[in-house]
């Protein structure tokens, strides 16, 4: 198997001690078993994201001595490289989420959601969405959106049962799928999160 790690910083902000020890990380990793080390610029977040963030972060790499395979510059099997160029492959992710049952329209407005989750915190218990304005088919759907209600799509996670992960470092960890929310992985606008854009990433350019 090939060893392909990556660094995936947001122009959000400027490179921080954070970002620089998990880029040194990979990279080092990528060295050690002679595999490939790739820089994606994860920029879905249009509203946050700075113009004068990106050159200090890829200058500040260059000073410190990492160089990457693929990525920015450099070019790659896997491109285009920044998030922002690859809307056409989340929305196609989307929708094979929504065709499988594995994600689902949701109407619930943002009023709707936060007196949800009031409801919850009066009752001191978890808020977990009632899923009372999701639409698992086009009918329903069809009467959200006579409404004048708009949709996001989210993640369907499972309501029963726990997720058991066997950690390299803590061991077995278990989570409870009926703590987990159902996230939105793409907006009303269409655009997609990070939540979803980074797992097809990290799926196509095979890391």
């Amino acid at each position: 198997m090939t060893v392909r790690t990556r660094f995936a910083p947001s122009p959000t902000g400027f490179l921080h001690i954070g970002g620089v020890r998990t880029a040194l990380f990979n990279w080092l990793f990528a060295q050690r078993h002679g595999g490939s080390f790739i820089l994606r610029i994860d920029d879905t977040d249009e509203i946050r994201n700075l113009e004068t963030a990106l050159e200090p972060i890829l200058k500040g790499l260059e000073w410190l001595g990492v160089t990457w395979d693929e990525g920015p510059g450099v070019g790659g099997d896997h491109g285009p490289y920044f998030q922002s160029q690859r809307a056409d492959r989340y929305a196609t992710a989307a929708k094979q989420l929504l065709d499988t049952g594995f994600a689902y329209r949701d109407f619930a407005t943002p009023e709707e959601l936060d007196a949800e989750r009031k409801e919850a915190q009066a009752a001191s218990r978890p808020f977990l969405y009632s899923r009372k304005f999701a639409a698992f088919d086009e009918k329903t759907a069809a009467q959200f959106e006579a409404e004048g209600r708009r949709a996001v799509v989210r993640l369907k996670m499972p309501r029963e049962g726990n997720l058991v992960i066997d950690d390299k470092v803590r061991g077995q960890v278990t989570f409870a799928w009926e703590r987990e929310q159902d996230h939105v992985i793409q907006r009303a606008d269409g655009s997609c999160l990070y939540h979803l854009a980074t797992v097809v990433d990290d799926h196509d350019m095979e890391i």
